[in-house]
């Protein structure tokens, strides 16, 4: 019987039996002899193993259900013109079609795919809508009269370095989580990381497009749904609000302010700033760090092999009765003899072979005296009817007889008159934990390597690919984490304008990974390759929220480190909590999942974005506050007025500046007194007209020390704005 024919044999026993068992729960006859019947084959664990990815399909529906609607909820305004809905969707389409042209091309390139994979879509889902709100929040931040290319200008200047850093920071960490042995573990990284990419591509591109689409439609004043034109509101029509849109500020020219941003700038930026929040800010964080370090030291490695398969899994209840009545003994260990020329029949080389089971039995993970030797019992067969086994002739030409006689059939490859391999079977016992199997497979290992003289021995189980994890996995882990930090640090340092502000997100990634990994082992999670995977994850998504706002407070035009603090969380406060929000939401409903695979999938994913989420609304913000040094110098002081200029139709600029010499001030030198700029609505008129004043004390000798000068330009050009009629 070939491979495949085992295959069809096994899984028509598996419905048969099944089948069997629910007549017999139906009759009741089960329940009236109370039996209970759990049954495993050698195909069981690999074809549960792959039903895994068949419980989350439906969620897909559930996932993006959810995202389409914290999309659109952040991005409703009560303006009709300002309301940005379809922008929203095509965010979250955008990232669909990223993970679609990303796993359609692995797959055309013949990449595998691993059932983790399935995990994914969820967590690109996230990453886009993250960066969708990013840019949504530049764009409001721009002037509404601005022509829609500079308005795009503006908004990829402020968000693309942002986005970027985000994207290679997780693009890398996915594509550094490649360097592991781990097939599975390369195949999510490499699907994953591929897909970040093309979420990126597809956000600057795609996403871009219909952002100034929409751009174009707020320029005209049309209503986001009919797309018809609307009247600006006015005192009369306050109340028709569906009618009437197009507000902005007056005093910026952009978009009217959110409720929440003005929370974090008036409240939670002022409040977070005080010194008693921070000295709250730092024993919480002690308080944070200690319990992680505590959690480190429970974590522990292993996977329990029932978790590869769906909770309502018959491998499940196997396991499960496995581990009940016969927790005594672990894994048959096969003990394979693959030397062709190996005499079985010569008495030195037989005894030769029992010297390396009594090496086997030696240790306390091996039963003793209960080998399943098919040799042993070919030489009590010989004993005991008269067969001179020593002899090759007689031991090969009876051979065959006595292999169908007792069972031993499997355990013999012979061809031809010949013994090409063999077989023995070997109880280990006292395998309780991870470490005693990852111990039992190096014992096993070891002592096939050198035990016996000329003698080719190979050991297996099925289960050994799952304990071979447990040599690397802590190596491999730290390695990972290691090169992925130091990647990190090398990208924040080249794109964050300063180097101290570039090692505080390095610490942010040491601190959020030290935190998952501590809560992780307090939630019950191991350290196996599963859980690797999603550490490797940690490591770019803990770098996200920590970016944004280093870069913010960088880049902050404020002169305190407390201002900076707040303004960074004035800017991107809310983006990050959408997106924070948002990437849960695309994981939560894998928290339903019939999977251990996937509910750990949801438990460190969730851990990642709260602690990350933390680290850029609170701790990282007061630490920044503690070196002042992080911010950009102009190098002058900005003269910047009181209130901002802009540069709206209809709204025409006027500057009056009084400079004055103080006494006992050395001649030449002055001092701004004031400076003010103000808006007045004048009536439309040509945009070429051009209209300056500037005092001057050598014209204007009624002042002394100023001066006045008026000129004036006009053009015939009478192209007019936009708003004039």
């Amino acid at each position: 019987m070939n491979r495949s024919e085992n295959c069809v044999w096994l899984q028509a026993f598996i419905q048969t039996l099944f089948y069997s068992l629910v007549l017999l729960k139906v009759t009741r006859l089960i329940c009236l002899f109370q039996i209970s019947v759990s049954y495993f084959t050698s195909i069981s664990r690999q074809e549960e193993f792959q039903r895994n990815s068949k419980t989350v399909i439906p969620l897909f529906s559930i996932t993006y259900f959810l995202a389409i609607n914290i999309a659109v909820n952040s991005c409703l305004r009560w303006d009709c013109v300002r309301n940005k809905v379809w922008v929203a969707l095509a965010g979250v389409l955008s990232t669909g079609l990223a993970v679609l042209t990303s796993f359609g091309l692995l797959l055309f390139c013949g990449m595998p795919f691993s059932i983790p994979v399935a995990s994914a879509p969820f967590l690109i889902l996230g990453i886009g809508v993250d960066d969708m709100f990013i840019m949504i929040s530049c764009w409001q931040r721009t002037r509404v009269h601005d022509k829609v290319e500079d308005r795009m200008a503006e908004t990829y200047k402020e968000a693309a370095v942002s986005i970027t850093i985000t994207t290679l920071t997780d693009a890398l960490a996915f594509y550094i989580g490649l360097l592991t042995p781990f097939r599975s573990v390369q195949s999510f990284c490499m699907y994953t990381g591929t897909a970040i990419l093309f979420c990126y591509i597809y956000n600057i591109t795609f996403f871009g497009a219909c952002l100034a689409l929409n751009g174009r439609r707020e320029r005209s004043n049309r209503h986001w749904l009919t797309c018809r034109k609307v009247e600006t509101p006015n005192e009369d029509k306050k109340s028709n609000a569906c009618s009437v849109g197009g507000t902005y500020d007056l005093e910026t020219g952009a978009e009217e302010i959110m409720p929440i941003n003005v929370f974090f700038k008036k409240y939670y930026g002022p409040f977070l700033t005080t010194i008693w929040t921070k000295v709250f800010v730092v024993f919480l964080y002690v308080g944070y760090l200690a319990g992680s370090i505590y959690g480190c030291f429970q974590m522990e490695e292993g996977i329990d092999l029932k978790n590869l398969a769906p909770d309502d899994s018959y491998v499940a209840s196997y396991y499960d009765n496995e581990d009940r009545y016969f927790s005594s003994y672990g894994p048959f260990v096969m003990l394979v003899i693959k030397d062709e020329n190996f005499q079985y029949w010569e008495t030195s080389a037989r005894e030769n072979l029992n010297v390396c089971l009594k090496e086997f039995e030696s240790s306390d993970f091996v039963a003793k005296n209960m080998t399943i030797s098919w040799l042993d019992s070919y030489e009590r067969y010989g004993a005991s009817t008269g067969l001179d086994i020593s002899d090759k002739n007689v031991f090969i030409r009876n051979l065959t007889t006595f292999l169908n006689i007792r069972g031993f059939y499997p355990d013999v490859n012979i061809s031809s008159g010949k013994i090409l391999a063999s077989r023995l079977f070997i109880p280990s016992i006292n395998i309780t934990t991870a470490i005693d199997e990852k111990n039992m497979l190096n014992f096993f290992r070891d002592t096939a390597s050198t035990c016996g003289q000329n003698i080719d021995l190979l050991v297996y189980h099925p289960a050994f690919i799952y304990f071979d994890q447990y040599a690397v996995i802590v190596r491999n882990t730290i390695q990972n984490i290691v090169v992925a930090t130091a990647v990190m640090l090398v990208i924040s340092l080249l794109l964050i304008p300063h180097p101290l502000c570039s090692l505080w997100v390095t610490f942010a990634i040491a601190s959020v990974i030290v935190g998952v990994a501590g809560f992780m082992a307090l939630w019950d999670v191991n350290l196996d390759s599963i859980s690797m995977i999603n550490l490797v994850i940690c490591i770019g998504f803990s770098v996200d929220f920590s970016a944004h706002i280093s870069y913010a407070f960088v880049s902050s035009s404020e002169k305190t480190p407390n201002g900076k603090a707040i303004d960074a969380l004035y800017n991107l406060g809310y983006p990050i909590i959408q997106g924070a929000v948002s990437t849960v939401a695309g994981v939560v409903v894998l928290s339903a999942a019939k999977s251990y695979i996937f509910r750990t999938f949801f438990k460190i994913m969730f851990l990642v974005i709260l602690f990350g989420a933390v680290h850029g609304l609170v701790f990282i913000p007061v630490f920044l506050t503690f070196f002042g040094v992080c911010g950009i110098s102009s190098g002058v002081e900005d003269e910047k007025p009181s209130r901002t200029h802009v540069d709206t139709p209809g709204v025409q600029p006027m500057t009056i500046s009084n400079t004055t010499q103080q006494p006992g001030q050395r001649p030449g030198h002055s001092q701004i007194m004031n400076s003010t700029s103000f808006n007045r609505r004048l009536p439309c008129r040509p945009a070429s007209i051009q209209t300056s004043a500037h005092f001057s004390s050598h014209n204007y000798p009624d002042f002394p020390g100023h001066s006045a000068g008026i000129n004036s330009t006009q053009n015939s050009d009478y192209s007019k704005d936009p708003d004039c009629p």
